[in-house]
């Protein structure tokens, strides 16, 4: 049973009431008096040279206020990572990918800024193009960046223990590799920004982000202004999923095209837009060997990787190292090698997706680990057992597992699925049961770019009357469910209801946050909050007792009212100069204790305004080794997850039946908003599994940039998830609590993996698993068996 009033409950979440009843509002419904719309031209061609570009006869056209190209844009290049700036916002000289940006014009609605768009006369000169990330890698290959030798923008080479001499104590090693797509985020809210200038030269942009303070820090250094004047707010966003944790070349635009009218423009994306403008998951090519002893333990791991990252490097650095980093748990690996590659070529460029970088190479090792359980005759659930990490252990490459309920995780899912029982039992053809872990990290140790800022503040402030709590914060509510979190947090601590909590969030002006990326905001920002709360409640305890003449430590807010240890004193004064102050209202009968309104008057009257500030940076991380800031964190989350499937094997079709997930969150701080994330995290790893695939044609163009053709799961192709919630209690984290929002993704494809093998035989190395694949593996898998028969 918790001991918390609050905390550890399931809470509706502080914004599903104007979310469900159509009052949240959202980039796209904002209208400024003047507002123009913008609108972008792309390039037509994956790779070719600039030659020619007449904007005039757009310029020309009646309602046109503003034409952009990379004359007015400037050549100021940007990015995600400062080693890696590679962007420009429009075309400077060449395109790059079929997409890429070339001008951009603002009129008095859209369906003039679009007629404008097809009078830019654009000349090309063509270009040798390459699509495939092997071939961008070879000696010749056309160079899409004069910087980056062979397409190579990132390339990472990690040697930890002696993985040479470890192959020769395994009792058993497999080999193999695993080949994924490139996917979408399909978040449902298309980009959209509104920029304007006010007569001071300051811009505000609104826009459909999920890093406010990423973006504030790009708008001013592409734009040239003094970041002060420049405000980032982010309205109701629908989504995120990290495809939106950088700033855009269309919020760029848009800001540019703002002040070149000299009026507010709007632009938003169309979902084929989004489709091309892409920063969602890479394609990965993944080889892999491991090795075990017959008693079960874990021997090396020997980790080959290329990534095909499009056109700009976006996350490709991070992405590159996650890939690597995070195998080193949650499992005793004493030895582990890993080669990575990110590459560029003439497509969409990719950047963060939901546990971006870790989640296929992931699921190659858990598949690995299924083959060489096989391989020893050792139960799967038992290797992982046998392997498994506790609290206070570290890595191989130095992660330190400060918490660490992953065997918890195991064992409830199995029990849970019936698992035992499942795989003793003789099942029918095309039905079969498959397991997987996973680990991630919750929060990333650094910025992106190198600075001694904090991570986040957060300033709690209580009305001058009637008791309210103010909770002002520039984190990044996406739909995660953070500003419940962070309600509830402050609530807990002030003793007080969460309706006497408000919350504004995502906005440079009220403080800083660094963003929803790498599963940070829960325990960085969730820290600031708590720390910012107990500011406020000691000062308003702090006046009380100096007028009662008590110690501090004897008072307590819970449940509204203030607390008295013992007879410790009483509050009698206390009431008559607040009913006096108020006309003889108050909000108890005589004689009993204060109320938390009366308490945050008093304190008020006594000392002004009550405000409290909360920070949170992480102490120092990383290991003794290049690239080890990239991977470290405050914690790690980990989770395990049972899959069953019926396999169709006329057709190949996979029905997902059931799944069963245990997530360690360290804390559930609303449980219900813990469930959800792992339900979302497994409907995403099961649409990457099964369907998901962004298409091109053969000069690089797009082909399924919509969600009719894109496929994503939908409540037909969900089964009933069956969660479990772990609680390690992390030390790091803010009562114990950890991530979420991305780890709980990593067990569902390799799960799947397991489970399509039990029932089908085939070990798949290429992903979506879609039916004619499927049906291809299980006919090749008969024909071999006939070549043996024979």
């Amino acid at each position: 049973m918790s001991n918390y009033k609050v905390l550890n409950s399931r809470a509706v979440k502080v914004d599903a009431a104007e979310k469900v009843t159509g009052q949240a509002v959202y980039t796209d419904d904002m209208v400024l008096p003047g507002m123009l719309r913008g609108a972008i031209l792309h390039s037509p061609l994956p790779h070719a040279r600039i030659a020619h570009l007449d904007v005039t006869r757009a310029r020309a056209l009646p309602g046109v206020q503003a034409v952009i190209t990379a004359a007015e844009a400037g050549s100021v290049k940007y990015g995600v990572s400062p080693a890696r700036y590679d962007e420009t916002v429009l075309a400077v000289d060449k395109v790059r990918y079929v997409g890429d940006e070339v001008a951009a014009v603002a009129a008095v609605d859209l369906d003039t800024a679009m007629e404008a768009l097809s009078l830019i006369e654009v000349e090309y000169e063509e270009l040798p193009e390459v699509f495939e990330p092997h071939a961008a890698m070879e000696d010749g290959a056309p160079l899409l960046h004069e910087e980056y030798r062979n397409n190579v923008c990132a390339q990472v080479e990690q040697g930890f223990g002696d993985v040479d001499a470890a192959k020769q104590e395994a009792d058993a090693i497999v080999h193999g590799t695993l080949v994924s797509k490139m996917q979408d985020g399909a978040f449902l809210e298309p980009q959209a920004a509104i920029a304007r200038f006010d007569h001071r030269g300051e811009l505000t942009l609104w826009s459909s982000t999920q890093v406010p303070h990423y973006v504030q820090r790009t708008v001013a250094m592409v734009l040239g202004l003094p970041e002060g004047k420049v405000r980032v707010i982010m309205p109701a966003v629908g989504g995120g999923f990290g495809p939106k944790a950088a700033a855009s070349s269309m919020e760029l635009i848009t800001c540019l095209l703002a002040r070149e009218a000299g009026r507010p423009v709007k632009t938003v994306m169309s979902r084929e837009q989004v489709f091309l403008h892409s920063r969602a998951r890479h394609q990965f090519f993944h080889t892999m060997t491991t090795g075990i002893r017959n008693d079960g333990s874990l021997v090396f791991l020997d980790h080959h990787n290329v990534m095909d990252g499009g056109a700009y490097s976006s996350f490709g650095i991070a992405s590159v190292y996650y890939a690597g980093s995070l195998l080193g748990g949650p499992y005793k690996l004493p030895n582990m090698r890993y080669e990575g590659y990110r590459t560029v070529t003439n497509r969409t460029p990719c950047g963060a997706q939901r546990g971006h970088g870790a989640v296929i190479a992931r699921a190659l090792f858990e598949r690995q680990l299924d083959e060489l359980a096989e391989k020893i005759g050792m139960d799967p659930v038992e290797v992982r057992l046998k392997n498994m990490m506790e609290a206070g252990d570290v890595t191989c490459n130095e992660l330190n597992m400060s918490s660490l309920g992953m065997r918890e995780c195991v064992e409830g899912v199995r029990d849970r699925s019936g698992w035992n029982e499942k795989r003793d039992e003789a099942r029918a053809g095309g039905r079969g049961i498959g397991m997987a872990c996973g680990f991630f990290v919750s929060g990333a140790g650094y910025p992106i770019y190198r600075s001694k800022t904090y991570h986040c503040t957060v300033i709690i402030k209580l009305a001058e009357v009637g008791g309210k709590v103010h909770l002002l914060t520039g984190s990044a509510e996406i739909g995660q469910g953070s500003d419940t979190a962070f309600a509830m947090i402050a609530a807990e601590v002030l003793g007080v209801s969460l309706d006497d909590v408000d919350v504004q969030s995502g906005d440079t002006s009220l403080a800083v946050d660094l963003g929803a990326y790498s599963s940070r905001q829960t325990l960085m920002t969730g820290h600031a909050t708590r720390e910012a709360a107990e500011a406020v409640r000691d000062q308003v305890l702090g006046v009380l007792a100096e007028k009662m003449s008590v110690a501090v430590e004897d008072l307590a807010l819970v449940g509204g009212v203030v607390q008295v240890k013992g007879d410790a004193g009483d509050f009698e004064a206390l009431r008559t100069e607040y009913i006096k102050e108020h006309r003889g209202y108050s909000d108890l009968p005589d004689g009993e204790c204060l109320t938390f309104r009366e308490a945050s008057r008093i304190a008020f009257l006594e000392r002004g305004a009550i405000v409290g500030v909360g920070k949170y940076k992480p102490p120092p991380l990383g290991g003794s080794y290049k690239g080890a800031a990239v991977g470290t964190s405050p914690a790690y989350g980990c989770s395990a997850q049972v899959v069953e499937v019926d396999v169709d094997l006329q057709t190949g079709r996979i029905d997902v039946l059931s799944m069963v997930d245990a997530h360690d969150c360290g804390f559930a701080i609303n449980r219900t908003s813990v469930e959800g994330q792992m339900q979302g995290s497994l409907c995403m790893g099961l649409g990457e599994a099964l369907y998901e695939e962004v298409k091109f044609g053969d000069r690089g163009q797009l082909l399924n940039g919509n969600l009719a053709d894109y496929k994503i799961p939908t409540a037909m192709d969900m089964p009933n998830v069956d969660t479990i919630v772990v609680e390690s209690g992390e030390p790091n984290g803010p009562f114990g609590a950890k991530e979420v929002g991305e780890g709980a993704i990593m067990p569902t494809i390799p799960a799947l993996l397991n489970a399509v093998y039990d029932a089908t035989g085939v070990r798949f190395s290429e992903l979506p698993l879609t039916p004619e694949r499927v049906l291809m593996g299980i006919r090749g898998l008969q024909e071999a068996v006939t070549d043996d028969g024979e």
